[in-house]
């Protein structure tokens, strides 16, 4: 996959996250897309929700990996 399918993939899966996100408060950007570890920054209600690293890891990252199997992590950047 090139870099550029990547990161179509992975904007794909930020699309079908974001209306959750956005429901609490919320949003999520991506930041970059590195060594295929994608960064993003939880924005609004995100950035002090207490359960944010468990919607990081088993709903972000989840579905990106659904979308783009290459991508090993994704890391919030505050």
């Amino acid at each position: 996959m090139t870099a550029e399918e990547t990161l179509n993939s992975v904007e794909k899966a930020l699309d079908e996250i974001r209306p959750f996100l956005m429901s609490d408060g919320g949003n999520i950007k991506l930041l970059s897309i590195e060594d295929n570890i994608v960064n993003v920054q939880l924005e609004g209600a995100c950035t002090g929700c207490s359960v944010n690293q468990m919607t990081l890891k088993n709903g972000v990252e989840a579905t990106i990996k659904k979308y783009a199997p290459q991508i090993l992590e994704v890391v919030n950047i505050s």
